[in-house]
């Protein structure tokens, strides 16, 4: 509307200054989260992107700074990005940090083009990881009781074993071609013939751009203003809060054992996301 209304006035008062909605993704994906440990999930982001999408703006612009997580999260936000942008018709240009790796790069091939740092990291991983060893050392013994002989397969806290990492390895498989499959649908021809690009290996954004995966090296702010003109303005849309801020600065929202039950699960939350990262030297 505001849109409209600037082309029916005079040329000489039209405004010249575009405002461009940013949302920032950072984080590792995954279902759940909460207060006490926020993540990147459909139901964290969707607000968000919506909001963008509302913006009366010729495009959107998205900031990634992931190392990954659950892909089915991550294609969620993926088909979320650009249903929107089909229907309102609207660029999407997508920005990387320090990295967007995995998950974190199925979000950014959402974009109708992708920009990234000399230095910042593109690619797709997968990783698992337990804890046996770390539950002798602080000295918790773990039960578990199932009905079949195969719910504990990969219980993180119990020792590998050999057929239970073949079936993990079997599954990974098919997630990555569904990965691929995508990668391959969104950048299509500009995607270079190279064997080693989806062998699971990652690089820095100046071997991204020769291979394909990104289709230029810039920051947000410049290419923003080369793009829309030098008075561009960008908006970053943030999530509302309440008046005294996430927690409440009167009558907390948490009781005692609420508190308690989310600190032992971000332990563990928190291992698994340092793991993420710590693959990148992150």
């Amino acid at each position: 509307m505001k849109r409209l209304f600037n082309r029916l006035l005079p040329k000489s008062w039209r405004s010249t200054v575009v405002t461009i909605p940013v949302i920032r993704l950072q984080g590792t994906i995954m279902a759940g989260g909460g207060q006490f440990r926020p993540s990147l999930s459909l139901a964290s982001t969707a607000g968000l992107i919506e909001k963008a999408f509302g913006f009366d703006a010729p495009a959107v612009a998205i900031s990634i700074n992931s190392p990954g997580g659950s892909p089915v999260q991550s294609r969620l936000i993926f088909k979320r990005i650009r249903d929107l942008a089909v229907e309102k018709n609207k660029k999407v240009l997508v920005f990387v940090e320090d990295v967007a790796a995995s998950g974190g790069y199925m979000i950014a091939v959402a974009g109708d083009e992708i920009f990234a740092d000399p230095s910042s990291i593109v690619g797709v991983v997968s990783a698992s990881f337990g804890f046996p060893e770390l539950m002798k050392k602080i000295g918790v013994e773990r039960r578990v009781h199932t009905a079949g002989q195969n719910k504990a397969v990969l219980d993180p806290f119990k020792p590998e074993k050999k057929e239970d990492v073949e079936r993990l390895k079997a599954l990974q498989l098919e997630v990555h071609e569904t990965f691929i499959d995508l990668v391959k649908e969104r950048r299509g021809s500009k995607l270079k013939d190279d064997p080693d690009l989806f062998t699971g290996l990652f690089w820095t954004a100046k071997k991204g751009l020769e291979l394909g995966l990104v289709d230029a090296l810039g920051d947000m702010r410049s290419v923003l203003k080369t793009r829309f003109g030098d008075k561009t303005q960008l908006k970053l849309i943030s999530a509302p809060r309440g008046l005294f801020g996430r927690f409440g600065l009167f009558g907390s929202r948490f009781s005692a054992p609420d508190i308690a039950a989310a600190a032992a699960n971000g332990v563990l939350d928190a291992a698994e996301e340092r793991a993420l990262w710590a693959r990148f030297g992150l």
